[in-house]
C-alpha cells in the first residue's frame, strides 16, 4: 500500500519486476502497509483532539494531515479516500464531544488489533510475511539469475571475439595491399584471421546455447514468481478491504445528518469511499510493480563494427585535390542498420542496396546514392558489393 511513485525514468529493463532483485518494492509493501496503519491510527487520533476544538483547529489539522498523507505509502482509491477526510474536515464547523470518544475507544483501538494480528513478526527477520515473500522469491529467482549471468558473461565475450576478428581483418587487408609484405607474413596474417573467426563461431555458439537455456527456463521462473506475486496481492488485498471497512466505520461517526450542508459533505464523502476498488488498486501496483512492467527478455545483441568519426574538412579537402566519382556507381548491400548523425549522412536498414558513387576515403567512408535519389556519406566497412 505505497503511495503513488513518479512513473520510472529509467530504463525499463532494469526496472522490471522480472530482473534480479526487482521484487524488493513488493517485499517492502509489507512494512509500507503497517507504517500505513500507524499513519491513520495516529491520524485519527490527533482527529479526535480537533474534534472537541471546533472549526478552527479542525483546518489545522485538515492543513497538516493533507502535507504528511501525499508522502504515506498508500495508493489508489484507498489514497482518495483518506483524502477527501481532510477536504470534508474543512467545510466543517464544529462536531459534537461524542465523535471524539468514538474515534478513539472505538476505531483506533480496532485498527491496532487489526494490525497486531495481521503483521506478526519472526525473530531477528521483521515481519513474517515479509521474509516469507523475499525467501521464497529469492529461491524462486536464484537459478534464472545464475543462467543470465552466464548469458551476460557469455554476450561479453562474444562481441570481445568479434573486435579480435574485426582487427585480424584489418590487418589482413593492410598486409595483402601493402606490396612489400612477404607471401609468408601474408600468409600468416591469414591463419590468424581464420583462428580468430574460428574462436568467434564457437563463442558464439555458446552464447546461442545460453540463450536457449534463458529462454526454456523463462516459463518455468514466471510461473514460479507470479504465483508468489499472487499470494501477495491476496494479502493487500485483505488489507486494502479492511481498511476500506474501517474508513467506512470512521465516517459513520464522523457522519452529522442534522445539518444539510453537513449532509451534504458526508454524502460526498460516502461516495468517495464506496468507490475504493480492490481489483483497481491491486491492477494498478501490478502494471507499475509487478509482472505487468514491460520488459525486455534476453535476445542475440549482434555486434556492430565500430565506426570513425567522419573529418568534414579533410574530406572536402580531398574532393578539392579532385578526388575521383566512380561512373555509374557499384551497388552494394548494407550489413547492418545504421542512422545518420549529421545531415549529409545516409540512413539505412541492414539489406537495403544503394549505389556507392565514390570510393572510399582513408577515414573509412564513402560517398552513397539511396534508391529514393538522397546522396551522402556512410562508413564503408557497414556494406558490401551488391552481387
Amino acid at each position: 500500500m505505497a503511495s503513488l511513485p513518479k512513473e520510472p525514468t529509467q530504463d525499463a529493463k532494469r526496472q522490471s519486476f522480472w530482473m534480479p532483485g526487482n521484487y524488493v518494492r513488493t517485499v517492502h509493501r509489507t512494512e509500507k502497509s503497517f507504517q500505513a496503519c500507524n499513519d491513520i491510527v495516529a491520524c485519527f487520533n490527533e482527529r479526535a483532539k480537533v474534534e472537541k476544538q471546533y472549526a478552527q483547529q479542525l483546518n489545522q489539522w485538515s492543513n497538516k494531515w493533507k502535507t504528511i498523507v501525499d508522502s504515506r505509502p498508500l495508493y489508489g482509491s484507498l489514497m482518495r479516500a483518506w483524502q477527501c477526510f481532510f477536504t470534508s474536515t474543512e467545510r466543517l464547523s464544529a462536531l459534537h464531544s461524542s465523535i471524539s470518544q468514538s474515534l478513539t475507544a472505538e476505531e483506533g483501538d480496532r485498527v491496532k488489533t487489526w494490525q497486531k494480528e495481521t503483521f506478526p513478526k519472526k525473530l531477528f527477520c521483521g515481519f513474517s510475511e515479509s521474509h516469507g515473500n523475499k525467501t521464497s522469491f529469492s529461491r524462486a529467482q536464484k537459478p534464472w539469475s545464475k543462467k543470465l549471468m552466464k548469458l551476460e558473461k557469455a554476450r561479453v565475450a562474444y562481441h570481445k571475439s568479434c573486435q579480435r576478428e574485426h582487427n585480424a581483418l584489418d590487418k589482413e587487408k593492410q598486409a595483402n595491399e601493402n606490396p612489400q609484405t612477404s607471401p609468408e607474413k601474408k600468409q600468416k596474417f591469414l591463419d590468424a584471421r581464420e583462428k580468430v573467426t574460428e574462436d568467434k563461431e564457437k563463442v558464439r555458439e555458446r552464447y546461442e546455447k545460453l540463450l536457449e537455456d534463458v529462454t526454456s527456463y523463462t516459463p518455468r521462473y514466471m510461473e514460479e514468481m507470479e504465483a508468489i506475486f499472487e499470494q501477495s496481492q491476496e494479502e493487500e488485498r485483505k488489507r486494502i478491504s479492511f481498511l476500506k471497512q474501517a474508513f467506512l466505520s470512521i465516517h459513520r461517526h464522523l457522519d452529522i445528518t442534522n445539518n444539510e450542508s453537513v449532509k451534504a459533505v458526508y454524502s460526498e464523502l460516502h461516495n468517495t469511499l464506496m468507490s475504493i476498488n480492490e481489483l483497481d488498486d491491486l491492477k494498478w501496483w501490478k502494471n507499475n510493480n509487478g509482472p505487468g512492467m514491460p520488459t525486455d527478455w534476453p535476445k542475440i545483441d549482434e555486434w556492430v563494427p565500430p565506426i570513425k568519426k567522419l573529418n568534414r574538412k579533410k574530406r572536402e579537402q580531398q574532393r578539392k585535390d579532385g578526388r575521383p566519382v566512380m561512373i555509374g556507381g557499384v551497388k552494394v548491400r548494407a550489413m547492418y542498420d545504421y542512422v545518420g548523425e549529421e545531415g549529409d549522412e545516409l540512413s539505412f536498414k541492414a539489406g537495403e542496396v544503394f549505389l556507392k558513387v565514390e570510393e572510399e576515403d582513408d577515414q573509412g567512408w564513402c560517398r552513397g546514392v539511396l534508391s529514393g535519389g538522397k546522396e551522402g556519406f556512410y562508413p564503408a566497412n557497414y556494406v558490401e558489393v551488391a552481387e
